[in-house]
């Protein structure tokens, strides 16, 4: 049967329709054979969407970049517990699509502006039978993706509504690669990232990147959730894939009141992998900033009592090899203060630590010390010297727990000077603890739609007491660091930790691969410049030295940690010397070349100054990249100071082995990037004057 399909123009409707008329004569526009289509495309014209619904009314969406299908007919819609499916016997009108362009600053970034450019269509889904119940469909385009939300308005009939399931879709067109790591296991999101064809992937945490055959590449997120659970990617077949939301308390995954709206589904399309990486659409998605002045955040580098502990020199708990101790702390103190560190973490400061706390929780304290911590004593000295102490609140995965004390702790770092905390949720997936319906304690997914609303809470109420989050086993990132500047970071994947003591650690390509997956999400704290190189992993630390310092530029944190021992640093002024050197918040971020997980090259300018920095990481092959130094300023000599990998380096056999050299760059110069297998390359440019060379 042919179907035809009523196309709204997007050109035609703003050029010739008074204000006043677009919504009403697009949204009663009939189509021939009951069948009524709403379409809209990106400022420039690079994407389309088009809603649609089939003979029995069923909704479904088709995304095209300058004419080429990249995301098939997608199904929409959700099933409920308490009422009849939101799936079928849809009529589909829109409102005209609306632009809107601005520029927004951030107060810390990898970039201070941001152009938030889009076309918005406004769908209806509405049931042709009683109740008549109506959903909407937001999409916003911009030129390198688009986000799309459901939003249910206050009606009859629909006061509470209980989501069992998303039956939202996407259905990558083409064949290709993608790079993944598995939903609904136990250890969270901490998992080496599979490299399979798009139709081998099972269920897929978020972010989901491919490559298509023939070079597209499509990233798929979420984008603003603050009350709803986690979404992960099912595969139904070939490169289909569905919603699948992680479970809640109940036979419902999601409970919410109307009116409400959910998160933005995100899907991020690049020619380039590149491209991918400067993205803001995840950013632009989420609303504006709700503290305003947060200027009391400073971004800093960190050293801190921490990967001691991971080389089992050190404990968390109290006995004779505690970490945390007064002396411990102010030799941290003074080092930091030496070498210009804003701050030293301090993990394994307060009681709860003997004992069995991994997904406990319930002994803990987040204000009563151990009595070798003499806690005024430290911030007094802290201050002194000019540094933070960044506080440490493991929570075991007890959130319950956690939320009768979070602001007494707050409050206690706010008494002290302290600005910024960094929280833990160590249990195994479903092992978290939250507030049941009753009021007692229920376990729960790490993603839940309770846990989203606690990690809500405990940034609401740290910003509060002016203090900064930086969330490890976390929810997910989804860009609320735009509304909540106070969340400035997290972890989220598998970090630094796990080359301590992994079986195994985390191999070579690992850090280019978070470059363009988990990373996608936002900032990670990875806890890079490692230079004791052998540990209980069995391949120890698997870069090099260059890679080490590279990684301050290609993973990106408004805290980064110098997270070795501090005697290693002692022993190789060299190249700690780019670690003190390093910005670690940045007016611009260009990104040279990458692919990923194989090679990437970033280059960042510092925020404070005319200073840029550029790291450069491969994976377990060697590599020559050529990266031009356009980005600099023309007319400009810069002194680049180079840390790059000796020729006999290797991640294996010699992950020592660096070279450091100056030389006189400027815009007009390209440079070859020579890394070793494992290795990278890290440049400092300071800027000399303008001219000629001498």
């Amino acid at each position: 049967m042919l179907t035809r399909r009523f196309l709204i123009s997007t050109t035609a409707l703003l050029a010739t329709l008074p204000a006043a008329a677009k919504a009403q004569d697009v949204a009663q526009a009939p189509a021939a054979g009951g069948t009524a289509a709403a379409r809209a495309s990106s400022p420039d014209g690079v994407l389309s969407v088009e809603v649609s619904v089939t003979g029995e009314g069923r909704a479904d969406y088709t995304v095209t970049r300058l004419g080429r299908t990249v995301v098939a007919p997608s199904r929409l819609g959700f099933l409920l517990t308490d009422a009849p499916k939101l799936e079928r016997n849809f009529t589909v009108t829109a409102d005209a699509p609306t632009s809107h362009d601005d520029t927004w600053e951030q107060p810390w970034g990898e970039r201070r502006f941001i152009r938030n450019r889009y076309t918005q269509l406004r769908v209806h889904l509405t049931e042709r039978n009683a109740p008549n119940r109506r959903l909407d469909v937001v999409f916003r385009l911009y030129d390198d993706g688009l986000g799309f939300r459901y939003e249910v308005p206050e009606q009859p009939g629909m006061t509470t509504v209980n989501i069992a399931a998303e039956l939202t879709e996407f259905a990558v067109a083409d064949a290709g690669t993608a790079w993944w790591i598995p939903a609904f296991e136990w250890n969270r999101e901490e998992y080496l990232y599979n490299r399979t064809r798009i139709d081998a992937v099972g269920v897929a945490q978020t972010p989901l990147t491919v490559r298509t055959d023939d070079g597209l590449h499509v990233s798929i997120h979420e984008a603003a959730l603050t009350d709803y659970s986690g979404m992960n990617l099912r595969r139904v077949e070939g490169g289909r894939f569905k919603a699948a939301l992680t479970p809640g308390l109940t036979n419902a995954a999601v409970q919410l009141t109307a009116p409400f709206v959910t998160p933005w589904r995100t899907i991020q399309i690049a020619d380039k992998a590149a491209d991918l990486v400067t993205s803001s659409l995840i950013l632009n998605l989420n609303e504006p900033n709700a503290l305003g002045d947060v200027s009391w955040f400073k971004p800093m580098k960190y050293v801190g009592v921490w990967w001691e502990m991971h080389l089992d020199k050190k404990t968390w708990a109290s006995g004779p090899k505690h970490g945390a101790t007064t002396e411990n702390v102010i030799k941290h103190i003074d080092f930091a203060a030496a070498h210009g560190f804003g701050g030293v973490l301090v993990e394994g400061w307060n009681k709860g630590w003997d004992g069995d706390w991994f997904g406990n929780g319930w002994d803990y304290s987040f204000t009563e010390t151990y009595p070798d911590f003499d806690i005024e004593r430290i911030a007094a000295y802290a201050r002194s010297k000019g540094v933070e102490i960044i506080g440490h609140h493991e929570t075991g995965g007890n959130a319950f727990h956690y939320e009768q004390q979070m602001d007494a702790g707050f409050a206690l770092y706010q008494r002290l000077g302290w600005h910024s905390v960094k929280t833990g949720y160590v249990a195994d997936a479903g092992g978290a603890r939250v507030r049941g319906p009753d009021g007692s304690p229920r376990l729960a997914w790490h993603e839940s739609q309770p846990m989203a609303q606690h990690h809500l809470r405990v940034v609401q109420a740290a910003a509060r007491h002016q203090v900064a989050v930086n969330a490890h086993e976390p929810f997910k990132d989804t860009g609320l660091r735009r509304t909540y500047p106070n969340m400035i970071s997290r972890e989220g994947a598998r970090g630094m930790e796990f080359s301590a003591w992994g079986q195994p650690g985390n191999p070579p390509e690992h850090e280019v691969n978070l470059v363009f997956t988990r990373l996608l999400a936002g900032p990670m704290d990875y806890t890079p410049g490692i230079f004791g190189m052998e540990t209980r992993a069995p391949d120890g630390i698997a870069t090099t030295w260059a890679k080490q310092l590279a990684l301050y530029v290609t993973i990106y944190s408004p805290i980064v940690m110098a997270a070795d021992l501090l005697e290693n640093y002692e022993a190789n002024p060299g190249p700690f010397q780019f670690i003190k050197d390093v910005a670690v918040d940045w007016s611009d971020t260009r990104v040279l070349n990458g692919e990923v997980g194989d090679f990437v090259t970033i280059a960042r300018k510092d925020r404070n100054s005319d200073q840029w920095f550029l790291g450069a990481m491969t994976d377990e092959h060697p590599r020559v990249l050529d990266a031009s130094l356009s980005f600099l300023d023309p007319g400009r000599r810069y002194r680049a100071e180079i840390y790059s990998d000796a020729p006999d380096a290797h991640w294996k056999t010699n992950r020592e082995a660096i070279v450091i050299e100056a030389r006189e760059v400027t815009a007009a110069d390209t440079l070859a990037l020579r890394l070793a297998p494992g290795g990278g390359q890290a440049i400092r440019f300071v800027p000399l004057g303008r001219g000629r060379r001498a």
